[in-house]
């Protein structure tokens, strides 16, 4: 095995001995680039500013009688839900992520089973709001991030910002003498939900330090970097990466307007690193191939290819300037592309990195806050899904005979359980080891592969597996091909392979655009490219049916299909 050399860090104890030492290292460096205040430009806020914010709203937070209690937070990607984050988990009490795109009842329901008693909230979701207010629930204060007075128990952040500062100037220093016990409880993460019922995932400060310390290790991350934050923070792939790593490096985070708005922010604010999911990436990327098509460079670009890639080899680095075009289309700035949440086609990682873009992806959960397994940007395989966080162990459970088993791992990221039942707690954590429920192997390099959910496989009449991924990710490949996911129906005693397709259309339409096609020759030419993919497929993992789908799959907040739901229709 290779021998490895890992990137030095910084120790720190807790949450709040990184915000103040941070905050102290680099304080009149730009930490946030937002333009929630109403600007059409970026608007910067240094760290001495963040430090600033978050003492003064956890002050007041304290003197409003919250010490120890759970505190909600649900808005949008921007500073202040990150001053909020930070302000409960750094001495106020605990802190309860929600997704702002969930409906009415399931907010209520994570709002009971949490036992919140505060809610931070954003514009975006006023009007749920003010409907949850009015009903029955112990929740004391709803702090609004957007409103400019206080009406009955409806706070306006901006006047606990102000209270918490007088109160400072008083002498009042209950948050900021505050204790952490990196053991208790500090974070109650509702997981998506892809597969069930979403499960509420206890996390304390020990387990979301000793995944900063790690992963850095592993990937360079550097004060001078810029991180454009789109993923939905409140999941902890976004709120762990992107948002409380750039702030344990110095670097700057820049809050993305929209996916629409992806490359426009990227060039506005100069960045460097960007966190995404497969999805995105790859989007990106056939763009990328298509226009490079469009302008009939196809042969020169590949040939490009062949030479840069050579070059690296002898130590001269041109790729940045031989395909500056493709690189000022993200700002310029861009050397870093994490993906996660997800599996990325090895075809796309590679691809990146032949422009000189370092793509590497990570699998995670929320169970594990969040990274289990990592690419390194200097030591990587682009099939695999990563090597085991350093000083965690990592194994193979239930071995078949392809040697694919179920992935468990075991070290300080390991939550503390699920909140308030024993029973799925029991399921998942056992003796130390957390069952993921994901299927895999680990190659000789130590290198793990992802095959699937464990609940996803579908076995056949002679007991064959198939994981839909795999399948999901071939089809994906092909240029007609949008989106697809794979499932089994039953066939007499057997079953046979499905797949829901949502055609390339915008690729259909440019090559075919002398002679458009109907709905039902697009079908044919969908299930032509679907025969070929078959042919390099085993015979039981053949697709014999496909459906054309028009409308989106149903999708999570990380854009992960809800399978649950779409083969319940």
């Amino acid at each position: 095995m290779k021998k490895i050399k890992y990137y030095p860090v910084r120790n720190i104890e807790n949450l709040k001995e990184m915000l103040e030492t941070s905050c102290k290292l680099y304080s009149e460096k730009t930490a946030y680039l937002t333009k929630e205040f109403g600007t059409k430009d970026y608007q910067e806020i240094k760290y001495k500013k963040l430090l600033e914010d978050v003492n003064n709203l956890g002050t007041a937070l304290i003197n409003s009688g919250f010490k120890g209690k759970k505190i909600a937070v649900i808005g949008e990607n921007r500073y202040i839900w990150a001053c909020s984050y930070l302000a409960i988990i750094c001495g106020v009490g605990i802190v309860v992520p929600l997704d702002r795109m969930l409906p009415k009842q399931e907010i209520i329901r994570c709002l009971e089973r949490a036992h919140v008693s505060a809610v931070i909230y954003s514009d975006k979701v006023k009007e749920v709001i003010e409907e949850i207010a009015k009903e029955s629930l112990n929740i004391e204060m709803f702090i609004g991030m957007d409103i400019k007075e206080n009406k009955d128990k409806f706070i306006s952040y901006f006047s606990l910002l102000e209270e918490g500062k007088k109160l400072i100037e008083q002498g009042n220093k209950d948050f900021l003498n505050a204790k952490i016990n990196i053991e208790e409880l500090a974070e109650i993460l509702f997981t998506s939900g892809t597969t069930s019922k979403a499960k509420a995932v206890m996390l304390s400060q020990k387990n979301i330090i000793f995944n900063i310390h790690q992963h850095n290790q592993m990937i360079d991350i550097r004060t001078e970097d810029v991180f454009l934050s789109f993923l939905p923070i409140h999941h902890v792939y976004e709120c762990v990466c992107g948002f409380l790593t750039p702030i344990y490096n110095g670097s700057t985070v820049a809050y993305c307007e929209g996916i629409r708005y992806i490359q426009d922010n990227m060039k506005e604010a100069h960045v460097s690193v960007f966190l995404a999911v497969p999805l995105v990436f790859e989007k990106m990327y056939k763009k990328i191939w298509a226009e490079i098509e469009k302008q009939n460079k196809t042969r020169l670009v590949k040939s490009m290819i062949k030479l840069t890639s050579l070059l690296d080899k002898v130590g001269i680095h041109i790729k940045r300037q031989i395909f500056k075009d493709i690189h000022s289309q993200f700002g310029g700035k861009v050397r870093l592309f994490i993906a996660g949440a997800a599996s990325v086609n090895p075809e796309t990682s590679a691809g990146y990195r032949d422009f000189g873009i370092t793509t590497v992806q990570g699998y995670g959960l929320s169970e594990c806050a969040p990274i289990v397994t990592l690419n390194m940007d200097t030591y990587y395989k682009d099939d695999a899904i990563g090597l085991p966080l350093v000083g965690t162990e990592l194994k193979i459970d239930n071995v078949n005979e392809d040697g694919i088993g179920e992935i468990c791992t075991k070290g300080e990221h390991v939550m503390l359980g699920y909140y308030e039942d024993e029973e799925e707690t029991k399921k998942a954590l056992k003796e130390g080891w957390f069952y993921t429920g994901d299927i895999g192997y680990q190659d000789k390099d130590g290198f793990v592969h992802m095959t699937g959910r464990k609940k996803n496989v579908l076995i056949t009449k002679n007991g064959k597996n198939v994981y839909p991924e795999e399948i999901e990710e071939v089809l994906n490949n092909s240029d007609y091909i949008s989106e697809s996911m794979v499932y089994s129906k039953q066939k007499g005693d057997d079953i046979k392979i499905v797949a829901d397709i949502i055609v390339n259309q915008e690729y259909i339409d440019a090559k075919f655009k002398n002679e458009p096609k109907t709905k039902d020759e697009i079908k044919d030419i969908i299930w032509q490219e679907v025969k070929k993919i078959n042919q390099t497929l085993v015979s039981y993992k053949h697709i014999t049916q496909i459906n054309i789908r028009e409308k989106e799959f149903e999708k999570t907040t990380t854009l992960k299909i809800k399978r649950y739901l779409e083969i319940k229709k």
